[in-house]
């Protein structure tokens, strides 16, 4: 059965600024049935936005990113079912030990609801600005990836990696869950498609189009296959192509005109902002039981 999320990003507006609320709607989300919530992850902003790679830069300057781990610790106080995400925390402005703490933290708030996001980021001033080397970025990422699954499962641990050296540490608590879901949001490149079908249990594309999709997602599942895993396990959440009327607003039902080519092509979960398709918190009910509606039967 295919899954449905909702994006927070923007919904500070419908209140003046405060983020506070949006915790009474991510518990209408979870009554309505809704699968996930996500939030989007950025320490800090440079002004070289134009080096986004996805086209044109969707935010201000001045935009509050709201810390994720932070935000999604408060909502597993407030909510009971809704499963926590991010799409993405950018890992390595974090320190690999510190992660591994923060995720663990978080599942056992929520009782086991959290299947993580994580990704590399695309602005090395954020970097720069973390004191966090920009080379070498990647390695930094898939050592805190498994530097995480480590401290989750073994203690005294020893891990001697290029970024993260230690020996005879203990981290606990550790997870709820035996195996806590870890989805990546990076690009769909040869060596990534190998490091996420040995590692990772889902991916976050930025890829919106169907046709590019599947046969980037048939190569994933046939690489967890054949690293022993479960391929039918590996979960896909993909964010439609907003398309939008003459007005320049976006259209909803037009947008999800594109979910069962999305679904054919393997995505698992859909994910909608509902700050882009809604007037404001009066429309939020009706825009989740579209949503749940996807799920069929």
């Amino acid at each position: 059965m295919t899954q449905v999320a909702i994006g927070l990003y923007g919904l500070h507006g419908w209140f003046g600024g405060d983020f506070a609320p949006v915790t009474g709607l991510v518990r209408e989300a979870e009554k309505h049935g809704v699968d996930l919530v996500s939030l989007t992850d950025h320490v800090v902003m440079g002004e070289n936005v134009q080096n986004y790679p996805y086209g044109r830069f969707p935010a201000p300057l001045d935009y509050p990113w709201f810390e994720p781990l932070t935000v999604l610790a408060v909502l597993a106080g407030v909510t009971e079912r809704i499963r926590l995400s991010s799409g993405i925390v950018i890992g390595p402005l974090r320190p690999a030990v510190l992660l591994a703490k923060q995720i663990a933290t978080l599942d056992v708030m929520s009782r086991g609801r959290v299947s993580i996001g994580l990704g590399v980021g695309w602005q090395r001033e954020e970097y720069d600005a973390s004191g966090i080397p920009w080379e070498g970025r990647n390695t930094r990422f898939f050592e805190q990836i498994e530097v995480c699954r480590l401290l989750w499962s073994e203690a005294p641990a020893a891990y001697h990696g290029k970024t993260v050296n230690f020996e005879k540490i203990y981290s606990y608590p550790r997870p709820v869950q035996a195996h806590l879901p870890i989805w990546l949001g990076i690009a769909p490149t040869d060596r990534n498609i190998e490091r996420m079908a040995k590692v990772a249990d889902g991916w976050i594309p930025m890829e919106q189009n169907p046709a590019k999709l599947a046969p980037i997602i048939a190569r994933l599942r046939a690489g967890v296959a054949a690293a022993g895993r479960d391929p039918a396990a590996f979960t896909v959440r993909v964010v439609p192509r907003f398309v939008f009327r003459g007005d320049g607003t976006p259209d909803l039902e037009e947008t999800l005109k594109a979910v069962p080519a999305l679904i054919a092509a393997g995505a698992d979960m859909i994910e909608l902002f509902p700050s882009a398709f809604c007037r404001g918190p009066q429309d939020f009910g009706a825009f989740c039981q579209r949503m749940v509606a996807l799920k069929g039967p």
